[in-house]
């Protein structure tokens, strides 16, 4: 009975709030384009792990647990970046940060492996992909903020009703989803930087 009132409500509250159907749609494909960017970086983030894991193994072959802990960290962000969910995906770098951050501290014991070439080079691509997942999320959040400020407004939130436009989730980790201390895995001054926080919520 609802479903049905609603639908044939429809036309008249498309005519009184219909103004802001064609902006939600704008509002909502940034947020999603945003979302994708997030993606990409966080697969980038993925696929140099594999590399940087072997690196360390060719002169820590012993370091049997924080490898398998790195491992999964990587397969839990994959899977999450399959979602497409923020929050699993968010949840899930965490943890991948966390991991890292045991790898990194691993390296620290063994001086030949923090001056190998090839281990300073993945530093510096992990670095340079942290800074642009810190920006996409920031991006994210913003459109994100700008959606949902958007279809909570009157009138587009009959609009919003009518078409089921739904509030978005937010880029943001939940407490505890990283179980070591944030690493900069830069060898410079300006890498590493810590993401941004999310825009507050209105």
């Amino acid at each position: 009975m609802k479903r049905r009132t609603v639908l044939a409500l429809a036309p008249l509250l498309l005519g009184v709030g219909g103004c802001g159907y064609n902006q939600i749609q704008r509002y909502d494909e940034n947020a999603s384009q945003a979302k994708q960017q997030i993606s990409v970086q966080l697969q980038r983030r993925a696929d140099l792990v594999p590399n940087l894991v072997n690196t360390v193994k060719g002169y820590a072959q012993h370091e049997e647990a924080v490898f398998t802990q790195v491992a999964q960290a990587r397969a839990g962000l994959a899977g999450a970046i399959q979602t497409g969910d923020p929050q699993q995906m968010a949840n899930a770098n965490a943890s991948l940060t966390g991991a890292l951050g045991r790898l990194i501290a691993v390296a620290e014991n063994y001086p030949q492996l923090k001056a190998d070439q090839g281990f300073l080079r993945l530093q510096d691509e992990l670095a340079g992909t942290e800074n642009r997942i810190a920006t996409s999320r920031t991006d994210y959040n913003q459109a994100v903020q700008a959606y949902n400020s958007y279809i909570r407004t009157f009138p587009q939130a009959i609009t919003a009703k009518v078409t089921g436009a739904k509030p978005r989730t937010y880029f943001e980790a939940a407490a505890g989803s990283e179980t070591a201390p944030t690493v900069d895995f830069g060898t410079r001054p300006t890498t590493g930087t810590a993401a941004p926080a999310a825009p507050k919520k209105p």
